[in-house]
């Protein structure tokens, strides 16, 4: 894949991250009003959520939108990583509404609740969790189109919100059978679900910003390696993020006696190869003699580049 189309990619991403941010104005206005008239901790839990889901969205619009930025001289990988710290950010405002959304509603559970909400915002949470769903489909084929780490943490946080909404109108429903204090319950409940989306998005982000890597994607580029004709063995090989892409580090063992460019020859073919996977932005190989036993005892020099 080169480059235009990964900046094509971004900007095809910045479609998920203004389709939710469309959304969540609508349904947290419809959630918060009817909250109020109908006097449901859970809708209103659920609305002042998707409201901070409007910043959050907003950062990975940002995060997107400098990610497409080309290299410069204090970049000299360019601005791909704005993908991922737009998710870290995210997590971060997510974390908070959890955890605001956690106290109010065990505030309201232990003062006790003497009548269950207005049934219209049971309605209103069946409308806003089949509208969050669609959303969530859309975002997650979009990512997966596009490779986008920010739009997938986007997804998440939609499928997280359609379920909330279900968890609200199971609350609301509940309430009007004589059991009121379900309501601020299953508010409770919105909070955890909340915070736990807001740790997951943090935890995938932060991993890839410290150069975690999924050791099985790994082991699948070191098979495309050792594919290749000419490679003998894989001494090292590494992986880094830089948003949605991987930049790969390969030590290759070759035949000590091939001639220079024979070599070279090879270590292009291999940087060739992993780059047409669609990930991959940028390729370093190094290759060394692979050991027999004849060159042991000859003793024979590095052929690194």
């Amino acid at each position: 894949m080169d480059q235009q189309m990964r900046f094509d990619n971004l900007k095809l991403g910045e479609r998920g991250a203004i389709v939710s941010i469309i959304a969540y104005i609508c349904l947290s206005s419809i959630k918060l009003i009817i909250g109020f008239l109908a006097d449901s901790e859970a809708l209103k839990a659920d609305g002042l959520n998707n409201a901070t889901d409007i910043v959050a969205s907003f950062a990975v619009l940002i995060g997107l939108k400098i990610a497409q930025k080309p290299a410069d001289q204090d970049h000299p990988y360019g601005h791909w990583k704005s993908e991922t710290i737009a998710s870290l950010v995210a997590s971060f405002i997510m974390m908070a509404v959890g955890l605001q959304v956690l106290v109010e509603a065990c505030i309201s559970m232990f003062q006790g609740r003497q009548h269950a909400p207005d049934l219209m915002s049971a309605w209103a949470g069946v409308f806003c969790a089949v509208v969050m769903y669609a959303v969530y489909r859309y975002n997650k084929h979009l990512a997966l189109k596009i490779n986008s780490q920010a739009v997938m943490a986007a997804a998440k946080d939609n499928i997280s919100d359609a379920l909330v909404s279900i968890g609200t109108v199971i609350g609301i429903i509940g309430a009007q059978f004589k059991i009121p204090w379900l309501d601020p319950l299953t508010a409770i409940i919105i909070g955890i679900i909340i915070c736990k989306t807001a740790w997951d998005i943090f935890r995938d982000a932060s991993h890839h910003l410290s150069d975690g890597f999924d050791e099985e994607i790994i082991e699948s580029y070191k098979d495309t390696v050792m594919s290749i004709e000419g490679v003998e063995d894989v001494k090292e090989i590494r992986a880094r993020n830089y948003g949605s892409n991987a930049v790969i580090d390969v030590i290759l063992l070759i035949q000590s006696d091939l001639e220079f460019q024979e070599a070279h020859d090879i270590a292009t073919r291999v940087e060739d190869e992993l780059k047409k996977l669609a990930n991959v932005y940028e390729v370093h190989v190094h290759y060394e003699p692979f050991a027999t036993e004849r060159d042991s005892t000859s003793g024979n020099d590095s052929l690194g580049v």
